[in-house]
């Protein structure tokens, strides 16, 4: 049905309601092929629409169509026209999806309850383990004598004595200059 055959006015679009969670609201995820100006590839584009839903009749996953409205609040401007199809959730405890995934469904309970420890076994009840006692070893009565070496007592390394830092270091090279400069006019 469209806007012109039920007298409405404004776009109407199709879409999947992906959250019901507001009163009154819903969230419509609308899905549109477009075709890309330059590339020529048909890009699919998701559009999440706020839609006002007065008798709340749409739940999660339903198929509806809605239609453009003045604005209600700041982002809805759509109104639930019609709920297309309705899906049934199956509403699954967290605790029977864990063991699904293990593969233990079997172990658990059907009820989806707690399992139930094991009854508790008096103490008295439990035979206590003997005592393992090992055999003797016989021990050797010969035990080998340690050798201990002794060292020579280190001698002090023969230090050598470094010159006098007073003393001027002998070398080849020239003189050095002395205080007293040779007059310029007095050949050497």
């Amino acid at each position: 049905m469209t806007a012109k055959q039920s007298g409405l006015r404004g776009k109407v679009r199709d879409g999947t309601v992906v959250s019901d969670k507001m009163q009154k609201t819903v969230v419509v995820a609308v899905q549109a092929n477009v075709r890309h100006r330059l590339y020529k590839k048909t890009v699919r584009r998701v559009r999440r629409l706020m839609a006002h839903d007065e008798r709340e009749e749409a739940a999660l996953g339903d198929r509806v169509r809605i239609i453009e409205a003045a604005p209600i609040s700041r982002r809805k401007r759509w109104r639930l026209l019609e709920v297309l199809t309705r899906v049934e959730l199956p509403e699954v405890a967290p605790e029977s999806i864990d063991l699904d995934l293990l593969g233990e469904e079997a172990a658990a309970p059907s009820d989806g309850a707690k399992a139930e420890p094991e009854e508790a076994v008096p103490a008295e009840a439990v035979p206590e383990a003997e005592a393992v006692v090992p055999e003797e070893v016989e021990v050797a009565e010969e035990v080998p004598e340690i050798e201990t070496v002794e060292a020579a007592p280190e001698e002090p390394a023969a230090v050598e004595e470094e010159e006098a830092p007073d003393e001027p270091a002998e070398s080849d090279e020239a003189p050095a200059e002395s205080d007293e400069a040779p007059d310029e006019g007095e050949p050497s």
